[in-house]
């Protein structure tokens, strides 16, 4: 009865491990194949929208690896997580490759006007940016 339960064990120890390392290889796999950027593209990628994660909130571009949003984040006067933001865009859209259109209201952008925004910090989470419109449609009369 003994060498039954030490051979049942032995046998749930190598099932359980063959489904980690099966969960975590074809993880791998599909993430890699998901993942996948043209990177010498030159054009932008239709089908994207302002509120897709790695995409430029100004001109729509999908962004990849190493390109980054130019923003400037204030510290927040109440104390708490949410702090106050200007985007100004990415390399593509502020180097006049593509146009710059507000995801607010919708107008052409000019290269020096900005997006303004709220960044809600989280601990064990991205960061949450939550754009509230640009400086055209947000301009005090």
């Amino acid at each position: 009865m003994g060498d039954f339960i030490y051979v049942l064990s032995l046998v749930t120890i190598g099932v359980a491990l063959l489904w980690f390392g099966y969960t975590l290889i074809i993880g791998k796999i599909l993430g890699r194949l998901n993942n996948k950027v043209n990177p010498g593209r030159q054009e932008k990628n239709r089908g994207n929208s302002p509120g897709d994660p790695q995409v430029c909130p100004i001109c729509s571009s999908k962004l990849i690896k190493g390109d980054f949003v130019k923003t400037l984040a204030f510290p927040s006067l109440t104390g708490g997580k949410d702090r106050f933001m200007h985007i100004r865009g990415c390399m593509y859209c502020l180097e006049g490759n593509f146009e710059r259109r507000c995801p607010v209201c919708h107008k052409t952008l000019g290269n020096n006007d900005i997006l303004l925004a709220r960044m809600f910090e989280r601990t064990f989470r991205r960061s949450h940016v939550h754009v509230l419109g640009c400086s055209l449609c947000k301009r005090v009369p």
